[in-house]
């Protein structure tokens, strides 16, 4: 397991959930001369983003989630990624919260499993980057957080060697290896199974500095090539043009991490049948431990500008929907598995004790104090309690 590869997933579930909520929220938008007060308006929608984003780009959170560490619980980024999304005046109730997780984990989990070298996870990355980038055009000091994360990425990334790179590539495919949730955009474009798992294609563009396969070539003790034997390999596969860029600004070539859902369509998600077992068997049952909520406090509650943002009026903010229609929705919370509510958070905690040290001392630098209580309403009820771990 590698411990470069907390980075790469939060920033790439964090563009896929960007990518989503941006394609929901012009879906629904209104002009805001026509719109009442619960409908959104254009003004919403860049607040919204604006809002998502620089918290999750924020300084403090990002230095400490670039140190290097193992990957955290489903359960425990599930909890982050749901704070992360009600860090404006959005709220999204559990089942469309259901859905917008499932399409941002398969989502990537599709780009994982198909770049074309290790190293491409980068170039995937710095697409997402680009991508929210053109979402805060107008909020430079919001631009000037995402660019310092990227010199991030290149600092460290940038010198790690093949290697180094299958070993996170390695270690995102485990992460990933139970979710076989369907996605209409996938079975759509016959990518996927009805099954959930993912086709994978034989034929396309090779990986940069490789070759077209199809030659066997034989080589003495003393690296004299000595014989060449032809083979049938069943594909048509296209030779790269060039290298992705790893630069600020450049053409990455690699189109995997780009917005899918710049084309507007409905998409929806089903868990697959082995997913529905698979959910029904896992049982966790952890004994009681001082610092069982570790994993969720060091990326939730350390994000001090995770605040959750309450509208100064009586509304309790906008709601929104990720479903075709409300009936949608209802009918996605009525079948939601009992394995997916969150009322209890109980993650697995490791028992090193010098483990245990380093995150209470994080946690003690990060303690946010004398903050008064405010009133949850009952969407929020999960997130008062992350503030009060």
């Amino acid at each position: 397991m590698s411990v470069r590869t907390l980075p790469l997933l939060f920033l790439n579930l964090g563009g896929e959930m960007l990518y989503i909520l941006d394609q929901r929220l012009r879906a629904q938008n209104v002009p805001g001369d026509k719109a009442r007060k619960d409908e959104w308006t254009e003004v919403d929608r860049k607040r919204v983003l604006n809002d998502i984003i620089s918290t999750m780009f924020n300084r403090k959170f990002m230095e400490e989630l670039f140190k290097p560490q193992e990957l955290y619980s489903k359960k425990a980024l599930r909890t982050v990624y749901d704070r992360l999304a009600h860090a404006s005046i959005m709220r999204l109730n559990q089942a469309s919260m259901d859905k917008l997780y499932d399409l941002m984990t398969m989502a990537f989990k599709y780009q994982v499993l198909l770049c074309p070298r290790p190293k491409d996870v980068l170039l995937v990355t710095f697409n997402h980057l680009d991508a929210i980038k053109g979402f805060i055009q107008d909020s430079p000091t919001i631009l000037h957080q995402v660019d310092e994360t990227f010199q991030q990425l290149t600092e460290i990334y940038g010198g790690l060697s093949a290697g180094e790179f299958q070993l996170i590539r390695q270690t995102l495919l485990i992460f990933f290896q139970d979710l076989h949730v369907r996605v209409s955009i996938f079975l759509k474009d016959k990518v996927q199974n009805s099954n959930g798992r993912f086709v994978l294609p034989v034929s396309g563009p090779l990986p940069w500095g490789t070759k077209v396969p199809g030659l066997i070539r034989t080589f003495n003790d003393k690296g004299e090539e000595v014989r060449k034997v032809e083979f049938k390999h069943g594909g048509s596969y296209v030779t790269a043009p060039k290298e992705g860029s790893f630069e600020l600004y450049g053409d990455r070539v690699l189109k995997l991490g780009t917005n899918m859902y710049s084309v507007n369509r409905p998409v929806e998600t089903h868990m697959s049948g082995a997913s529905e077992n698979l959910a029904a068997q896992t049982q966790e049952s952890i004994a009681p431990n001082p610092l069982a909520k570790e994993e969720l406090n060091l990326l939730a509650r350390l994000i001090g500008g995770m605040e959750i943002k309450k509208p100064s009026g009586p509304e309790p903010g906008f709601r929104l929907n990720l479903f075709t229609t409300d009936e949608e929705e209802e009918q996605a919370a009525l079948t939601r598995p009992e394995e997916l509510f969150y009322e209890v958070i109980n993650i697995q905690a490791t028992q090193d004790q010098q483990t245990n040290e380093e995150l209470a001392r994080i946690m003690g630098e990060f303690e946010i104090s004398d903050q008064p209580r405010r009133s949850a309403s009952k969407g929020d009820d999960l997130l008062a309690m992350m503030d009060e771990l």
